[in-house]
């Protein structure tokens, strides 16, 4: 397989060389890529979703409760303490508030 042409052999087509490389490519992608970018817009999607009463993690540790939800940031209450933090340092949403007294 190694070895090289010897005079009178036809050489091997380029597209011979190019096969392992073209499945090489698409194993990673679907390995590595695709999942990857679906992790992050089903994370995008649960971070729309996050509303006042919710009990969440960040990816601090620091698990509380929504107290205000803004555009790029929440305040979450945790024990007597009072934290603001990005949106994006949201892991999950543990517990979801009740939304029947407060429309």
């Amino acid at each position: 397989m190694g070895q090289p042409a010897q005079p009178g052999q036809p050489q091997p087509p380029v597209w011979v060389n190019l096969v392992p490389m073209v499945l090489l490519i698409v194993v990673f992608y679907f390995v590595l890529i695709r999942p990857q970018s679906k992790k992050a817009k089903d994370h995008a999607a649960m971070l729309k979703t996050v509303r006042r009463g919710d009990e969440v993690v960040t990816s601090g540790g620091i698990v509380g409760e929504v107290v205000t939800v803004k555009d790029r940031t929440l305040v979450v209450r945790s024990m007597d303490a009072k934290f603001e933090v990005n949106k994006s340092a949201v892991s999950e949403i543990t517990k979801r508030g009740s939304e029947s007294g407060e429309s």
